[in-house]
């Protein structure tokens, strides 16, 4: 059935057509009202149509001004003016779009079709002009929404940290068969996520940011997943059990830990619709599907493949032990690495507390410093046109006209438009951080009037945000004295408007994260300290990673080893991608390390002896699917996407901290200074909450004859808890 599932996938992914990039909306905000105000009154010329910018620049010692270089600069434009979907294309020698010193000039291409609509054709055009001018000897660079390169999924990076991944396999389950079986159940759940993607990117609107975040997503945690469930099964096979039981018994146990953690991750990607940024929704929505797909995967083709592949699952010197083979108590041998550190942090837990408490609150404090926004051309490699033509346009008319604002008058309410409009312009005009104001436009019906506001500052500094901010205060008088509606747009403005939307949302929606967090584990653990310390550890975990985020990305840290080019603002969506993320993955390790622990408590065992049992059972595979999904999200950190980069490095960062520092240090330093107190509940909450039975811990009661486990395995505390 999955093989069936995986082949009509790829294709209909194969089958449909290619999804374009769209640009970001943000509904309720006012540049997004003058977006659609503009589509409304300017119906002829699309508000946010494609458009493309040649940028021109003449030879070293000469002037793009020059009779053979403006013969150069016509011809390339007279051959694309009247092409398909080109709508208009401007004279820089007419308009003025000549720097002042005349060796750069820029021509506006404006297309009747928006980005997403252009063909190729009409793209192969506009390059080959471009060619063609750098063949008569000037240097021609192209800006603007009209080629977008992307980003494809794939590539070296990638690539080394699915190896990362399998060398790790291998080594925790000592199985080249069992490690290929994890990769084999991720690579399988990933092709039918990616191809699903694919093939609704045109219908759906979904971008290559969704099927990357698929990609990475449903790799790390499918891997995980299925070796979490595989792990388990080769406990219950080493403890005497037959494999169909041993199957059963993985999937009950693990199996109810993998659900769980896939549908937090999942809860926490579809809560980002709240937001109200439909690209952010579709990027939840992609992103919840691909882990639903690899929970799906873990429960029913992980079984079905250890039917397939038998005992060559199973370790080989377990192999050779013979079919009915016994777990050897760990007393009996030198205690694991897991058991060793837990019992090191029960000798030492504050000083253990305050070393990863501290540290972690150190790494975090570049996140107070954190700015959001939105990546554009600055952010590109050097190896684009589109950068290149980003630095030129700078170099020749400042660092604002990269970043125009268009401020819409709405004098539909107003009795004199051309006065209405005059006193706007002026009012702009006076407002400190202006570096020229264009002429106002004006529609057919003359009740709508548009002119472009140049900055002094680039698009992604803080002083053009607040000049949005001065602006918009400016004019407000002006509409209260008129009457007329005045919104300040642009692509500039827009960014503006989306990152402070975001940084609102920032708070409500880690509010709403931990709410559901300490919730899900109250019911799970029956406690309410180990709500609370998972809760306050994932903030620390989160926090730390914001401090790399802002280190690397805005502070210009270790930028050279990851070719990042160009250091600014860290990506707005980031924040609260990664909260939702790294929520459900920090739920993940408490899960499965934590249950054994809880396990453990409940059959006797003291405390201190129950944390390390949950080392000695969970610490490794915990370790190692950690390990795994660093090394998959760090394989995109080397990805040319700045969206994608900074998610990988956010990703890795988050999780490297969260699963070695707080569930592997914090989580066992608290329990044990809490003991007993760890596990409390009160009577009312004990009968209010449902009991969720994460550990299987039922499955016990009803265990075949078969499956018994020896005398010399049961521990000394086998009694239960009352």
């Amino acid at each position: 059935m999955w093989l069936g599932a995986l082949v009509l996938a790829v294709a209909a992914a194969a089958l449909a057509p290619s999804g374009e990039e769209e640009d970001l909306s943000m509904p309720g905000t006012e540049s997004q009202k003058a977006f659609d105000l503009l589509d409304e009154r300017f119906p002829e010329s699309n508000a946010q149509g494609a458009e493309a910018r040649l940028v021109f620049r003449a030879p070293d010692g000469q002037r793009v001004t020059a009779r053979e270089n403006r013969a150069v600069v016509e011809h390339t434009l007279g051959s694309l003016h009247g092409g398909g979907q080109v709508a208009s294309t401007t004279d820089p020698y007419e308009t003025g779009a000549v720097s002042e010193d005349g060796t750069i000039a820029y021509s506006t291409v404006a297309y009747t079709a928006d980005a997403v609509d252009l063909t190729e054709a009409t793209k192969s055009a506009l390059e080959d002009t471009a060619t063609q001018a750098r063949d008569a000897g000037l240097t021609v660079e192209i800006g603007g929404s009209a080629l977008d390169t992307e980003e494809e999924p794939g590539g070296t990076t990638e690539l080394i940290g699915v190896l990362v991944a399998a060398v790790v396999l291998v080594l925790a389950l000592g199985s080249l068969v069992a490690a290929g079986l994890s990769l084999l159940t991720a690579f399988s759940g990933v092709g039918i996520a990616f191809g699903l993607v694919s093939a609704l990117a045109v219908p759906l609107g979904l971008s290559s940011t969704v099927a990357i975040l698929a990609l990475m997503l449903g790799l790390a945690v499918g891997i995980d997943y299925a070796l979490f469930i595989t792990s388990r099964f080769r406990d219950e096979r080493a403890q005497g059990s037959e494999p169909e039981e041993a199957a059963g018994r993985a999937v009950g146990t693990a199996g109810s830990a993998v659900v769980f953690a896939g549908a937090t991750v999942s809860i926490a990607l579809v809560g980002l619709g709240v937001v109200g940024i439909p690209e952010l929704t579709r990027m939840g929505m992609g992103g919840a599907g691909a882990v639903a797909l690899a929970v799906l995967v873990a429960l029913t083709l992980v079984p079905a493949l250890f039917g397939f592949f038998g005992r060559r699952v199973l370790p080989r010197a377990v192999r050779k032990r013979g079919e009915r083979t016994h777990r050897v108590p760990t007393a009996a041998g030198r205690p694991g690495l897991g058991t060793r550190w837990a019992r090191f942090v029960l000798r030492w837990p504050v000083a253990v507390l305050l070393i990863a408490g501290l540290g972690l609150g150190a790494v975090a404090l570049p996140a107070l410093r954190l700015e959001l926004g939105l990546p554009g051309d600055e952010s590109k490699s050097v190896k684009t046109t589109e950068r290149r033509a980003y630095d030129l346009l700078s170099e020749g008319f400042g660092p604002g006209f990269n970043g125009p604002l268009t401020v819409v008058v709405d004098t539909s309410e107003s009795a004199d438009t051309r006065a209405t409009t005059d006193q706007a312009v002026k009012t702009v005009r006076g407002v400190d951080g202006v570096a020229s104001v264009g002429d106002p436009a004006f529609n057919r019906a003359k009740d709508t009037a548009v002119f472009t506001v140049v900055p002094k500052t680039a698009p992604n500094s803080g002083e053009t945000k607040d000049l949005v901010h001065a602006i918009r205060g400016a004019v407000s008088g002006a509409e209260a004295d008129t009457g007329a509606g005045i919104l300040v747009t642009g692509t500039t403005a827009m960014n503006i408007d989306i990152s402070e939307a975001m940084s609102d949302a920032l708070i409500p929606y880690l509010i709403v994260v931990i709410g559901l967090a300490m919730l899900l584990l109250m019911v799970v653990f029956r406690s309410i300290l180990v709500p609370v310390k998972a809760a306050l550890g994932f903030l620390l975990s989160v926090g730390a990673a914001f401090g790399v985020l802002v280190a690397v990305f805005q502070w210009g840290w270790a930028a050279d080893l990851l070719g990042i080019e160009q250091t600014g603002p860290v990506m707005s969506l980031m924040p609260i991608i990664i909260i939702g993320i790294v929520f459900g993955l920090a739920m993940d390790y408490e899960v499965f390390l934590v249950s054994r622990m809880r396990e453990a408590y409940v059959h006797g065992a003291s405390p201190g002896e129950a944390i390390v049992s949950g080392f000695r059972h969970s610490g490794r595979v915990v370790a190692a699917a950690a390990i795994i999904m660093i090394s998959v999200f760090a394989g995109f950190a080397g990805m040319n996407s700045p969206t994608i980069q900074t998610m990988g490095v956010g990703l890795a960062a988050a999780v490297l901290f969260d699963a070695f520092v707080v569930r592997m240090a914090i989580v066992p330093a608290v329990l044990a200074l809490l003991g007993h107190r760890a596990w409390w509940l009160p009577r009312i909450l004990n009968r209010m909450l449902p009991n969720v039975d994460i550990e299987g811990e039922a499955l016990g009661r009803h265990a075949p004859v078969s499956a018994t486990v020896p005398d010399a395995a049961v521990p000394p505390f086998a009694v239960r808890r009352h």
